[in-house]
């Protein structure tokens, strides 16, 4: 782990590991970003590997020992945007029944933004090179930019309400870089599109959404 103890403060994954108590958590996500020998995770895989512990870990603290498809479902039904409101209202009010903080948990859950500034800044961890990958490279180098954007924020935030110039209680950051293509109207965020190959544009015109 990285020695900078405030650098390891500001880390929202970090400070979740430690609230959990998810012993191990650090050590298996470095393993699971830089694994050579096989296949490699995702940020956004961890993200939601990570999310899903966290479901777990509170269904279990309310006396509930949930089967792995049912932690699947429910984080399923807490996150996706194709979700009806109606379905995420009966999830959160069964596990507000069981005595889950359903706010504080959504709350605590990261994105791939946060997953990738632990994984970089705290435990200073880097993805495997791959010179047969520049589209991997270049990802690398989108993520490592925000994140430092993202710190600065952070940082610039908590000077000045520190010295009551700003009221803010505790607070994350989010960034949020798209691209909208003028031929399709895919509205993609950047990672998304480089990972995903690009929008719709090589589908027939009369397969694309209008």
């Amino acid at each position: 782990m990285g020695s900078d103890d405030s650098v390891e403060t500001r880390s929202k994954v970090a400070r979740v590991i430690a609230a959990y108590d998810l012993d191990g958590m650090g050590d298996r996500l470095v393993e699971r970003w830089t694994e050579v020998d096989g296949e490699r995770t995702s940020l956004r895989d961890l993200a939601d590997e990570f999310n899903r512990e966290l479901l777990r870990t509170a269904m279990r603290e309310a006396d509930r020992n949930p089967m792995e498809r049912v932690v699947e479902q429910t984080h399923e039904s807490l996150t996706a945007s194709d979700v009806s409101e109606g379905r995420k209202a009966e999830v959160r009010n069964r596990l507000s029944r069981d005595g889950i903080d359903v706010d504080g948990l959504l709350e605590d859950f990261v994105s791939h933004q946060s997953m990738h500034t632990y994984l970089t800044s705290v435990r200073d961890a880097a993805a495997p090179s791959t010179d047969s990958d520049p589209v991997e490279t270049d990802v690398g180098t989108i993520q490592r930019l925000l994140g430092r954007t993202a710190t600065v924020a952070e940082d610039t935030l908590e000077r000045h309400r520190d010295a009551e110039r700003v009221v803010l209680d505790d607070f994350d950051v989010f960034l949020d870089l798209r691209v909208l293509c003028h031929r399709c109207g895919a509205d993609r965020d950047v990672v998304t599109l480089l990972e995903d190959g690009g929008c719709a544009c090589d589908r027939p015109v009369d397969a694309q959404p209008e």
